[in-house]
């Protein structure tokens, strides 16, 4: 009888994942149209970028859930390796999104530092903090469901709630400069937003890099590639290990092996040996989705006929 998909699954993680972007998604409804009200009627250009970035993020959650829900479909006819690239490629999306963000808003908070400002509001403050504690906590909760997924897009959602942390710290700060320092310092809110800005554009190009290496399928880091040879090298019958190359799709990977055997043994012999090795190295990771085990001659030892 087929199991049915937990939460420690590949398939359950993506659901979770999905699961876990659709109240990011919620959140930044709420936070966004709070701090973009808060900026408007508290004279606080910095907090309205802040809001701004904010919705953005929705758009972000929106397609990093429909990432995830793509990528979770099981392989079919067509895509006999199933449909795990989607998930680095809403990363893409997404991280592309808040580069494009970071510079929008940066041009306008240049604009505002030349223009007359008002003084903030005292309440802006309040709100602030509440957005870096919810925020805080978001990332914490996301980001540690990413990893335990190794999911790119999940993380990426979640250094999109650290990210509005860190802005509205930013923020924080400039509004607070701007209350103390008065007429003179009423321009630090703007340059508080232009700060947003470049923390935006760094977590923007953080997020892309790993998504790009595995939409191009650069080889995983780490020591999975290791584990693969040695398990290989433990079965009965295999004398060395030749080419080991490991890609990962989604939140599983695909292994291509090469072993070197006796080149005396039957083809039967040579198949029971490549089921064999493909069992070893799947126990070693349940994230290994199969194995595909190319069988040769080893190569003879020098000073042997």
């Amino acid at each position: 009888m087929a199991q049915h998909p937990t939460t420690n699954t590949p398939a359950g993680n993506l659901r979770s994942g999905a699961r876990v972007a659709l109240v990011g998604m919620g959140a930044n409804v709420v936070l966004a149209t709070v701090k973009i009200l808060a900026g408007t009627f508290g004279h606080s250009y910095v907090l309205i970028a802040d809001g701004i970035e904010s919705a953005l993020d929705i758009a972000g959650s929106a397609i990093i859930w429909g990432g995830l829900k793509f990528a979770a479909r099981p392989p079919d006819e067509t895509h006999p390796y199933g449909h795990g690239k989607a998930e680095p490629v809403a990363a893409i999306i997404v991280s592309l999104g808040v580069l494009a963000a970071a510079l929008v808003i940066a041009a306008r908070s240049v604009h505002e530092i030349f223009q007359p400002h008002h003084a903030p509001r005292p309440f802006t403050l309040a709100v602030l903090v509440a957005v870096v504690v919810i925020k805080e906590l978001l990332f914490r909760a996301v980001d540690r469901l990413g990893k335990d997924a190794g999911s790119t897009a999940i993380q990426t959602d979640a250094w999109h709630h650290r990210t509005d942390a860190l802005t509205s710290i930013a923020a924080f700060i400039g509004i607070s400069l701007a209350l103390i320092g008065g007429s003179r310092w009423q321009s630090a809110d703007a340059w508080a937003a232009l700060f947003a800005c470049m923390l935006i554009a760094a977590n923007g190009w953080r997020l892309f890099h790993p998504a790009l290496r595995e939409v191009l399928d650069t080889a995983p880091r780490g020591e999975i590639v290791e584990r693969v040879r040695a398990a290989a090298a433990t079965v009965p019958g295999v004398l060395e290990i030749d080419k080991c190359f490991v890609r990962k799709m989604g939140l599983e990977f695909y292994v291509d092996l090469h072993v070197g055997v006796n080149e005396r043994i039957s083809v039967r012999a040579g198949h029971d040996l490549a089921h064999a090795v493909k069992d070893a190295i799947r126990q070693t990771n349940p994230r290994i989705a199969d194995v595909l085990v190319h069988v040769e001659p080893a190569h003879p030892v020098r000073g042997t006929t």
